[in-house]
């Protein structure tokens, strides 16, 4: 009787035949997979005393993927959003491990019967146009450094690019003229193409002519010419909101972050009247019903809509109880 493969193996074939091979899977979705099994088999190593190469399937066993993810919330401190991740990416090397080795099927499937853990979900935090104002402000345009922020800010504010396609963006991305616009490949690698404004235009303009940089170069890069971390812009916004904050009192109760600036674009495209789906298409959505979270953050519509209702015109009345037990239960 064959044995089945060991756990090991079976990693690097999942990996390698069926993300790479087999569902062409992206750079994002590999990345994100491998730290997955990088913190599992880091788990392992502390919790079993066994390292990934003596791990067996058997091991990871369903009460130890259960410890795996309590983990991951009690001493990593990570989201329950981050913890069902995680979980996304066992449950699919687990459904590969089922059709290839049968034999471990039960062990599979009492895996894949964990399930995604279910949290609050948080009105989406957005900028006003005074906030983004007050934030662009901030960076030193006598330098380097602050041209550079400034023009990236700008283009992350007027866009609503995602961070990762901001720190891809190379220089021939960018096209000036009539039309001018810039090209990104997104999330499901779709490539959509995002109007300028006239400001990001001129700023762009600048910019590019101060690079001089081969087409195929970064448009962003770091001190060193490569491409910025999706760290490194946080870093960077954070110093500058701290700046902003300052200046601008209502942004010390917001928290700013690169994917905030792409929710405060569509709240400003929302309240201009844009329909949803061109919002949709603009921020690279694969549903419309995702741009339903802006929706219910906007206030403003929320009392616009309200403003065209007619008030109940019933009288408010006082509840008088009609005995004397009720009234005695009334006043406990």
């Amino acid at each position: 009787m064959k044995a089945h493969a060991t756990f090991s193996a079976l990693v690097q074939t999942y990996f390698t035949d069926r993300l790479l091979a087999q569902r062409n899977a992206s750079p994002n979705t590999v990345a994100s997979h491998r730290d997955s099994f990088r913190l599992l088999l880091e788990f392992a190593d502390r919790s079993l005393h066994k390292s990934p190469a003596v791990l067996t399937m058997e091991d990871l066993d369903a009460p130890f993927i259960g410890r795996f993810l309590d983990h991951l919330e009690k001493d990593r401190g990570n989201q329950p959003r981050t913890r069902n991740t995680r979980l996304a990416a066992i449950h699919s090397f687990f459904r590969y491990v089922a059709l290839q080795e049968p034999s471990l099927s039960a062990v599979a499937q009492r895996i894949l019967a964990i399930p995604n853990k279910r949290y609050k979900t948080k009105p989406v935090d957005f900028l006003t146009r005074t906030e983004i104002e007050a934030l662009l402000a901030v960076p030193d345009p006598t330098t380097w450094r602050g041209r550079r922020d400034r023009t990236l800010l700008l283009v992350a504010a007027q866009t609503g690019l995602r961070v990762s396609e901001l720190i891809g963006l190379r220089c021939h991305d960018v096209a000036m003229g009539p039309g001018a616009h810039v090209k990104c490949t997104g999330k499901g690698r779709k490539t959509r193409c995002t109007p300028l404004r006239k400001e990001a235009i001129i700023a762009l303009r600048l910019w590019l002519r101060e690079r001089n940089a081969e087409p195929a170069e970064i448009l962003f890069p770091n001190a060193q010419g490569h491409a910025l971390s999706r760290d490194a812009v946080e870093d960077l916004l954070a110093k500058h909101a701290t700046v902003a904050r300052a200046h601008c009192p209502s942004l010390k109760h917001k928290r700013v972050s690169p994917h905030v600036l792409r929710h405060s674009l569509a709240m400003d495209l929302l309240q201009h009247g844009v329909d949803r789906s061109v919002i949709a298409l603009w921020l690279g959505h694969e549903s419309i019903e995702t741009t339903q979270v802006y929706l219910h953050a906007n206030l403003e519509l929320k009392e616009k809509a309200l403003a065209t209702t007619e008030p109940y015109r019933g009288r408010p009345g006082r509840y008088r109880p009609n005995n004397k037990l009720l009234a005695f239960l009334q006043d406990l």
